[in-house]
């Protein structure tokens, strides 16, 4: 009987190290599970109200079935409880709320006990493994990882990592490529998540980060820092585009990343199902960034408009396919690596735009400052595009102009003025009518022209304008999909859209706002100590 009792507890234990090592966990989860399954088959033989203990020694595997019972005055429920008097003669130094444990004789499982058994293990060694995965792959999130195809799934791909499964969903698999179970995969860990049927390790090889880390192993300088990529992105199976800066000025970003005869980056292109990549040197300067990424079209013109984010860039006429690219590719791919919304002209385009503003100006001054085409013309040319331009510049400024004196620049001026004045007073007239405040007229940087435009916007009122953010007034870009599903900027026009506000008047205009309706307190002025300072200049 002993010899039996020795090898069932040795029996316990192999099996304990066999499940442990099989699903790669902890032996003491094996053995708590084991616990457990013990401890409902005795609780289901010696009755479920008793409060029973199993324990496994994980040396010996010598098992302890235990019930125990709480010290009490006046015993309520005899399973769980006993009184002082009965506790002292098991042990003399027993008070009231002690736990006595009572060892009971072990449980001999029938087929019934057997089978709960088995199902508390299984179930505790799957929680435990599952949280081995968790733990072990979500700090791994930015890997890349090898696999093998173990199935398809409504078109996603389940990859078997070896402790674990990932799974490529069909929006993440370059398009038109396909896998067979057992085909070797290799993929970009982009997020591990915890779900009721055990952690997810979602797997990508379209991400913009796939193609880095390809790079990453194929570039050595890249592995090591020397060459950072700082921008990347992707039309995947189609084109890329990377942007590379080089840490040692001895080294060519580019010519490092090509590979001698273009090895490098063919073993990247071959694992990217033939993504043709243009590889582009950073430039810290946003206006030689954006004429690197969109080659390879030659750029001519570049005008940037920081406040919006926008650049507007001028080709050569037989350059504009070439430019914008396969269905937009180019200029699309160009914009998401530089961060900017690219516009393209050509250079017919744009001096057809530079010709009809030169218009619209020259009809402006004729018609507001009652001028001949000629001296509209002049001031046009001379880079006046409002009529306060006119109306607030230098005297002398206005005078240098060709063909004008002294006089005729006092005369243009004072026209001007006149007009503002003429047009301030419709403005107001507009802004009562639309019920808007004398309050947000008060507000600095706010004209009456401003004032109308916000009444038709529905701010009326100084609390109205001082609930506003900044972007309300000037507008911003979110980011959106468009019908095939593709990320793009959208343009959320602001209330004050065309008076060329930059975002820093907008926010200047809210914050007065808020200060003069109370909302906050206003900035204490930096005030010099004119006397401290001839007092310090004295002494000097």
């Amino acid at each position: 009987m002993a010899s039996t009792v020795a090898a069932n507890r040795l029996e316990l234990l192999q099996i304990a190290d066999a499940v442990a090592r099989d699903k790669s966990i902890d032996k003491s989860v094996v053995l708590t599970a084991m616990e457990e399954a013990m401890q409902r088959a005795a609780k289901a033989h010696y009755g479920a109200e008793n409060d029973i203990k199993v324990d496994i020694d994980p040396k010996t595997g010598e098992t302890h079935v235990s019930r125990y019972l709480h010290v009490v005055e006046m015993v309520d429920n005899d399973k769980i409880e006993i009184s002082l008097a009965d506790a002292r003669r098991r042990n003399p130094d027993a008070q009231i709320g002690d736990i006595i444990a009572e060892t009971l004789p072990p449980v001999d499982f029938n087929r019934i006990n057997a089978q709960n058994a088995k199902q508390v293990i299984v179930q505790k060694v799957r929680d435990a493994e599952r949280e081995r995965q968790y733990d072990e792959y979500k700090d791994r999130i930015g890997e890349v990882v090898h696999g093998v195809v173990k199935r398809s799934e409504f078109g996603s791909v389940v990859v078997d990592l070896g402790k674990a499964e990932g799974v490529v969903r069909r929006d993440e698999m370059i398009p038109r490529e396909s896998f067979r179970p057992g085909d070797r995969i290799r993929a970009y860990i982009y997020d591990v998540r915890r779900e009721a049927r055990g952690p997810q390790i979602f797997l990508s090889r379209s991400h913009p980060q796939f193609m880095v880390r390809l790079f990453a192993q194929e570039v050595p300088e890249i592995y090591d820092g020397v060459i950072e990529i700082r921008a990347v992105a992707r039309d995947p199976g189609s084109r890329a585009k990377i942007a590379v800066i080089s840490k040692d000025s001895s080294i060519d970003p580019v010519g490092a990343c090509v590979g001698m005869r273009g090895v490098r980056v063919q073993a990247v292109v071959q694992e990217l199902q033939g993504e043709r990549i243009d590889i582009i040197p950073w430039n810290p300067d946003p206006a030689t960034f954006i004429v690197n990424a969109l080659a390879p079209a030659e750029v001519t013109k570049v005008v940037l408009d920081e406040d919006t984010h926008r650049v507007e860039v001028v080709v050569p006429d037989e350059q504009l396919s070439l430019g914008i690219g396969r269905r937009g590719q180019n200029v699309r791919l160009a914009s998401q690596l530089t961060g900017w919304q690219i516009d393209i002209l050509t250079e017919a385009e744009e001096s057809e735009r530079r010709q009809k503003e030169f218009n619209e100006r020259t009809k402006l001054f004729m018609e507001s400052l009652d001028v001949d085409e000629t001296v509209a013309q002049l001031l046009a040319s001379e880079g006046f595009a409002t009529i306060e331009d006119v109306a607030y510049v230098e005297l002398a400024e206005l005078a240098q102009i060709e063909a004008f004196d002294e006089e005729t620049a006092q005369e243009l001026q004072s026209r001007a003025l006149e007009f503002i004045e003429a047009r301030n007073k419709e403005m107001d007239d507009k802004r009562l009518a639309l019920g808007v405040e004398d309050q947000v007229l008060e507000v600095p940087g706010i004209t009456a022209a401003m004032a109308v435009v916000l009444g038709e916007h529905e701010i009326k009122t100084l609390e109205d304008l001082a609930g506003c953010a900044g972007d309300d007034l000037v507008g911003y870009y979110e980011t959106g999909k468009d019908a095939s599903g593709k990320t793009e900027r959208v343009r959320v026009p602001g209330a004050l859209e065309g008076f060329n506000l930059t975002s820093d008047d907008a926010n200047a205009i809210v914050m007065a706002a808020r200060v003069k309706a109370g909302w906050i307190e206003p900035e204490p002025e930096v005030v010099e100590d004119e006397a401290a300072e001839g007092e310090e200049t004295t002494e000097a």
